[in-house]
């Protein structure tokens, strides 16, 4: 929605948003392999392994076919991975020797292996990189996005004959799509709005990518349930229908008009034929840039951290504050710079983060500041990689004062200044926001975001301890868009999570699953934003 525009139609309760993902490619060659064989060349096959999420194993995920008697070789099987922005994805490539009289890795001779992140080579511009191989030789890997994780399906759907649902009135009928899973268990995948007061709708038309339909399987069954709206939350099922994207893209017939059917109903009673129709009035397929296309053309993305210092967190010397560091254990605060840093700095080529704090009184004149350099540098906010941004964090603890109160628009306003003056599609700007607290200047908090929602950004804020964060939760724009003085937000920009949520006994556990929560929005985010300003990159 464009600022100025009038507020959005109320809407039912959404589905949880699905995981951002797309498959890609990997093509590998290598040069100047070791030579293992007395009396003729190497025979190469490169093996490709994933390190599974939170735990020190790794499985394999695919491998090249062998070449015999190369050292330069270029494989043509490729190995698919799924690709999730949110995750760090470890591959590692192992190059053996390769002796058909086994089918073990254990019984090959290496040739060398080396590691990197799938974030690693598909940040790169054009997706491409050279590694050498720990035994000698380099490694090339060239990423690829298929182009099935790009398809976006526009629909248009009408009711007719709906089911009356309101004693006094008629129904506002609203739709949920629901896609089957490999266990054949349905998910909700997208909604549309509700319709009042009428029994014939014709909803606004629908725009969802087939990756998030139906995981770009054109033959996997869909479920599309009706309901009419109530205000309570309680809506009432009308009926449903299943299909397929291979059906629905055969455009308007008659085999795309689909009676709704109440099983309720249809069990009690024999003469029960349906409670409406649902009729497709247009379905269409088109390719549009996905996060990696806007990557892999050269977008950077930049991360700057903001560290709530105010006095609720207690005193960093006690074992109670959010602040206190214990050896060999990271606290909250250090966990989710972790957490969100360890994936972004794959995104951005220099790895310099600007690394800001709030709430404390700092020295030498001791006065209160809301937008102080964590480093405690006067000139220069920049701290080198995750380790210099938690190297600042430690340094502040053992020197500022903790104070208040818990404002967070000051650093927004930080970060958009930068936005706004990079707005060439080449950037984009995350803001990790880590508080404890009740946030003190809603109102600025909210106008700065507004004005902030047509910039290239993106706001985390990450609620650490056990306080109430119902005020944050009003910031994240799912439900309702953001709104002050009747101004809305272009687009949501902001994901909001209680770290508590995701804390583990095992640290690694924890900080994978806070960055799945905190950075799923981000593609969508930085795509919305690159759709809006630069319809034509």
């Amino acid at each position: 929605m464009q600022a100025g525009a009038t507020a959005p139609m109320g809407m039912p309760p959404g589905p949880p948003q699905m995981v951002p993902m797309t498959k890609v490619e990997l093509s590998l060659a290598a040069k100047n392999l070791r030579d293992m064989d007395a009396l003729s060349k190497s025979d190469p096959l490169c093996i490709v392994y994933l390190k599974e999420t939170g735990m020190d194993r790794y499985s394999e995920i695919g491998r090249t076919e062998m070449i015999k008697d190369q050292l330069n070789p270029q494989w043509i099987r490729k190995v698919e991975v799924d690709y999730r922005f949110e995750e760090r994805q470890l591959l590692r490539f192992s190059v053996f020797d390769w002796d058909t009289k086994s089918s073990k890795p254990e019984d090959q001779d290496s040739l060398g292996s080396v590691e990197c992140s799938l974030g690693e080579i598909m940040s790169r511009q054009g997706s491409k990189m050279s590694l050498t191989l720990k035994g000698g030789g380099v490694l090339i890997i060239q990423g690829d996005e298929l182009s099935a994780s790009k398809e976006v399906i526009t629909m248009n759907f009408a009711g007719t004959d709906l089911d009356k649902k309101d004693l006094f009135g008629k129904s506002d009928p609203f739709l949920i799509f629901h896609r089957s899973n490999d266990n054949n268990a349905f998910v909700p995948v997208h909604k549309t709005e509700y319709i009042r007061k009428t029994l014939n709708p014709v909803w606004k038309p629908i725009i969802v990518p087939a990756r998030i339909l139906c995981a770009g399987d054109h033959n996997r069954t869909l479920k599309i349930e009706c309901y009419d709206w109530d205000s309570d939350g309680g809506h009432d099922f009308i009926g449903e229908c299943t299909t397929t994207l291979e059906q629905l893209l055969e455009g308007p017939s008659t085999s795309n008009t689909y009676p709704l059917i109440n099983p309720k109903k249809k069990a009690k009673k024999s003469s029960y034929k349906d409670s409406g129709k649902l009729v497709l009035k247009s379905a269409s397929c088109h390719i549009e840039p996905s996060f990696l296309d806007y990557i892999r053309g050269g977008t950077q993305i930049h991360f700057t951290v903001a560290v709530d210092f105010t006095a609720s967190n207690g005193d960093p010397k006690t074992s109670a504050s959010l602040h206190f560091l214990q050896p060999g254990m990271d606290n909250q605060y250090a966990l989710a710079i972790k957490s969100v840093g360890e994936i972004i700095q794959d995104y951005d080529s220099d790895k310099m983060f600007p690394a800001l704090g709030f709430g404390a009184r700092i020295p030498p004149n001791w006065s209160v500041s809301h937008e102080f350099f964590l480093n405690l540098s006067p000139d220069n906010p920049y701290c080198q990689g995750v380790a210099g941004v938690l190297e600042a964090y430690y340094h502040s603890l053992q020197s500022v004062g903790l104070y208040g109160p818990t404002n967070f628009s000051p650093v927004i306003n930080h970060v958009a200044n930068f936005a706004r003056t990079h707005q060439d599609g080449n950037n984009y700007f995350v803001l990790l926001i880590i508080t404890d607290g009740i946030i003190t200047d809603l109102s600025d908090t909210r106008k700065a975001l507004v004005h902030a929602s047509n910039l290239p950004m993106s706001v985390i804020i990450v609620g650490v301890g056990n306080e109430d964060f119902t005020a944050m939760e009003q910031l994240d724009g799912d439900e309702k868009r953001l709104s002050h003085n009747g101004i809305y937000a272009e687009r949501d920009i902001v994901q909001f999570v209680e770290l508590r949520r995701y804390l583990s006994s095992k640290q690694e556990v924890a900080q994978a699953s806070l960055a799945q929560a905190v950075l799923r929005e981000v593609p969508d985010q930085l795509t919305s934003y690159m759709r809006i300003h630069h319809p034509t990159r």
